[in-house]
């Protein structure tokens, strides 16, 4: 009995700490795409590669290969978060227009946002941490910020990194490994 509540006691005393190392870095909320609420607390432990989108860019194409970094290794723990955005005047018009437009042409399954802002005065908390921790602040469509086991920013790319390239995914097969789970 007594082994059991140390265990027990273990446990809880490590699902509390790995919760407010992510609440602390990372404790946002965005509204989602589907209705609702995503909670980013609900990915902690887990590696997060957050992505502002809009459907009507140059980049818009990389939706593919942000829905094939998904499916390649979400098994695995990675969560590939997208974030339409209509701070460059090339989203669509409301939420539901950007979510018949991903799934028609490019199949999205991966959580999605509603439309978010994430530049300037009025922008997401998350990137204005993300501004304040690091300088990085989204030049255009599809920017990049990975976030690792830990809520803290790994990494940041612009939109000419496709999201196949190397250089994101060694860096999420490492935070994998880290895991335990590459």
């Amino acid at each position: 009995m007594r082994t059991s509540k140390r265990a027990l006691a273990a446990v809880v005393s490590a699902v509390f700490a790995a919760g407010s190392v992510w609440a602390g870095a990372r404790d946002h909320q965005f509204a989602s795409i589907d209705g609702g609420y995503l909670e980013m607390a609900d990915w902690a432990g887990q590696p997060v590669l957050v992505v502002n989108t809009a459907s009507q860019c140059g980049f818009t194409g990389q939706y593919a290969g942000l829905q094939k970094l998904y499916d390649t290794y979400r098994d695995a723990g990675l969560v590939v978060f997208a974030i339409p955005s209509d701070d460059f005047n090339q989203e669509l018009g409301s939420a539901q227009e950007v979510k018949e437009f991903c799934e028609m042409n490019y199949g999205l399954d991966m959580p999605m946002a509603d439309i978010t802002r994430i530049r300037g005065k009025n922008a997401h908390p998350f990137y204005q941490e993300v501004r304040a921790e690091t300088g990085f602040v989204p030049r255009w469509n599809f920017n990049k910020v990975l976030i690792g086991l830990d809520g803290e920013v790994v990494e940041t790319w612009g939109s000419q990194t496709k999201p196949m390239s190397r250089e994101i995914t060694e860096t999420v097969e490492g935070l994998l490994g880290k895991a335990g789970r590459g």
